[in-house]
């Protein structure tokens, strides 16, 4: 090759380097700081449990009732919160294979045989045959100079890990609502057994009343008053049977399925609550246990590749071209040595005015950086709080409970020495009324405290992960810590 060409090439493709620059990313830089769990002040509020080890995949267990088990995995099958996640994951791994696609060259073959044909009055050649007739190969590759190809695959590939570990979260999610569901049904059903022993209490107390009135010891008002108490914790007793089906109804949905499932799911055993303790190593692991910071991490590290890839399309760039295949007027001339043809056209791509077009990309870019970076820190901060709200609420309801249990005590011993003094016609109806109001009140109070420590023992599995483990912990990468040393110098 003459030097002087040479040299004119080295000259165009210095002139193309030079001008790239005309597109310029001076100035841009995300702005987003990755909180780590050392910034996240939560040892006092974590401190003073007994330590516990980290819930497993099928925490439910502890529960102490095994139709649950049966329920959760129920709803794991059938549920369209489920199906719709799994579509999801199929979706971003789809995305990641055409991402990796791009890193490959490309083969198509095509084969034209027209029926066409030219006038007879066209010169020779031509006169008299159809359009020519080819077949060829066209082969192509885009070399990936500055890495912004593999840069949006490992984008797709990070997006596509995030949508796997949501997948999980829909999973706790739906396993901790089922739980919860479970729990209100046994609340519903201790609240139908306070409405009947009530419904017990008012006809007792009713029975005594027209018994008192027909001797003429009390008056025709006080019957009509015991009537109207009794008539009263009938209604309580319907409504608590009515929210039996309600929740036996949502427990369906949770299935995936019809409200005639409810009907078949009984009553639930005394489910068990968790102890207040928590696992010792919490703030260390807790990162990689809760399936929504694993997630949020892997859509940080998915915006920051997307980052690159917005980067390389400042620079220059060259795609190669082959084009190999023959071509002849007559169909039996396609086979001769002189119909092949071929062709190799290199071409370089460089970006020079194109409006702001390149920059408002790498813009658009580096704030879904900050979005995601955000997005993790409020997740990060927001899964210390839960399980600092859960342990504290726990805390509470312990407390609670022996006290409510006490004062059901009271209350039961109460009412039956009042009731004794009314049917030996010491006491008066009205105190008989008041105190069997109190103990229904009692009676219900406890049953209610006993569901709430039940959810928040199913809150404090959730917010610990509820057994999911991340199989590999997402550090820090040293491209990651580019960008943030990137954004403190801007």
């Amino acid at each position: 090759m003459p030097r002087q060409l040479i040299t004119l090439k080295l000259a165009c493709l210095s002139g193309v380097i030079f001008l790239a620059g005309c597109a310029d990313m001076g100035g841009l830089a995300p702005f987003g700081q990755l909180r780590s769990e050392q910034t996240v002040a939560a040892t006092a509020s974590l401190a003073g449990v007994k330590p516990a080890p980290w819930p497993t995949n099928d925490w439910w267990r502890g529960l102490g009732d095994e139709s649950l088990d049966t329920l959760i995995r129920e709803a794991v099958k059938e549920n369209p919160d489920m199906a719709a996640a799994d579509a999801r994951m199929r979706l971003a791994a789809a995305q990641a294979g055409s991402a990796e696609a791009a890193l490959y060259p490309t083969l198509d073959a095509k084969a034209s045989f027209p029926g066409t044909p030219f006038p007879d009055d066209f010169p020779k050649p031509f006169a008299g045959y159809t359009s020519a007739k080819q077949i060829n190969l066209t082969a192509g590759y885009v070399f990936d100079l500055w890495g912004g190809q593999r840069a949006a695959w490992e984008a797709a590939l990070g997006q596509q890990r995030a949508t796997e570990v949501d997948g999980e979260a829909a999973r706790l999610t739906l396993s901790t609502r089922v739980a919860q569901a479970y729990s209100d049904l046994a609340y519903a059903f201790a609240s139908h057994d306070v409405a009947i022993a009530d419904l017990d209490r008012a006809q007792k107390l009713l029975d005594l009343t027209r018994q008192r009135v027909d001797a003429g010891i009390d008056s025709l008002a006080l019957l009509r008053q015991a009537e109207s108490t009794q008539a009263s914790a009938e209604q309580k007793k319907a409504q608590t049977a009515q929210r039996i089906e309600s929740v036996r109804m949502q427990l369906a949905a949770l299935l995936g399925q019809g409200p005639d499932r409810g009907l078949t799911i009984e009553r639930p055993r005394a489910l068990n609550a968790a102890e207040l303790s928590v696992p010792e190593n919490l703030p260390a692991e807790l990162l990689g246990r809760r399936p929504d910071i694993v997630a949020a991490r892997w859509r940080v590290e998915a915006t920051r590749r997307n980052i690159d890839a917005a980067k390389a399309q400042f620079f220059p760039n060259i795609n190669l071209t082959a084009v190999f295949g023959v071509m002849a007027l007559k169909g039996a001339d396609l086979l001769e040595s002189r119909s092949r043809f071929g062709l190799v056209t290199p071409a370089i791509s460089l970006p020079i005015f194109d409006g702001g077009r390149l920059r408002s990309n790498l813009a658009g870019r580096d704030a879904d950086y900050d979005l995601a970076v955000a997005q993790y820190n409020k997740t990060l901060i927001g899964a210390f709080n839960e399980v600092a709200e859960n342990l504290s609420q726990l805390r509470s309801l312990q407390t609670q409970l022996a006290s409510q249990q006490r004062a059901l005590s009271s209350a039961q011993q109460a009412w039956e020495l009042s009731t004794q003094r009314y049917r030996n016609g010491v006491g008066g109806y009205l105190e008989v009324l008041v105190l069997q109001q109190a103990l229904h009140q009692a009676e219900d109070r406890l049953a209610e405290i006993q569901n709430r420590r039940i959810d928040a023992s199913i809150n404090l599995v959730r917010a610990l992960g509820g057994g999911y483990r991340a199989d590999t912990p997402i550090a820090l990468s040293a491209a990651s810590a580019d960008v943030q040393a990137t954004t403190k110098e801007n």
